[in-house]
């Protein structure tokens, strides 16, 4: 059983197993997500790319935008992969940015921007495998509102299996996803972390309300609350350090 990883580093190389875990079992497209502000996302994917490392020159690595992939090429100047933005030109280039030869992909920190422009890519891509690194669509409601964006989250969004997921709600909650585990709420109680809950999907904002105020499992009667060490806020002070 998956634990509250201690730091930043034991968060990534836990979505690195649950990621292989994942692509065992036959999922093709995948989301891995660490929900705290100024993450620096480049070295989190740098931390993360060992995943792919079987697949050399077969990986490719798309960033948001053109800045973003210049820098990463600059990072990552000896990378066997070709790195490339997600862009938001006409259909038209989408056939170069996919290659026949290319096995897997991963997306790193798009926005609700690159969204239609991602699907797209996808359609491209097709069966084969893919990942996305810590997209940044919650703060603008997903896709934005309306008739469209609902289409895309109900048409592309809603394909994608969150593999791994880790949110500090706040100082004291946090909600937790390490595949192939269920959706979990953790929250300190007298200097621990307590396991209150375990879901199948992932808890809706009153889904959690819910469940911080009953302060009990979810699942069964008999489930018994697991503890561990009051480690969240050092790893809040963690990711404090490394975004300064």
């Amino acid at each position: 059983m998956s634990e509250l990883p201690n730091s930043l580093e034991d968060a990534i190389a836990q979505s690195r197993l649950a990621t292989q875990a994942a692509l065992a079992d036959g999922y093709t497209r995948l989301q891995v997500e660490f929900l705290f502000p100024e993450l620096k996302h480049l070295l989190v994917a740098q931390d993360f790319l060992p995943v792919f490392a079987e697949y050399e020159s077969r990986l490719k690595v798309f960033l948001a935008d053109a800045g973003g992939a210049a820098l990463a090429r600059r990072d990552w100047a000896d990378a066997p992969f070709k790195i490339l933005d997600i862009g938001t030109g006409r259909a038209a280039s989408l056939q170069t940015k996919i290659q026949p030869e290319d096995e897997i992909f991963l997306f790193v920190a798009p926005t609700s921007v690159e969204v239609p422009q991602m699907e797209k890519l996808c359609q491209e891509i097709g069966d084969r495998p893919l990942v996305i690194l810590n997209p940044r669509l919650e703060d603008s409601g997903v896709v934005g509102i309306g008739y469209a964006a609902r289409q895309i989250r109900d048409r592309f969004l809603s394909t994608i299996e969150s593999c791994y997921y880790l949110r500090p709600v706040d100082e004291e909650t946090a909600v937790f996803r390490c595949y192939p585990g269920q959706w979990e709420v953790w929250v300190e109680n007298s200097g621990e972390y307590q396991k209150i809950a375990e879901l199948p999907k992932k808890p809706s904002g009153d889904d959690l309300d819910f469940i911080l105020m009953k302060g009990n499992s979810q699942t069964t009667a008999e489930a018994v609350p697991t503890k561990k060490p009051s480690m969240f806020k050092s790893l809040q002070r963690f990711l404090k350090a490394l975004s300064s």
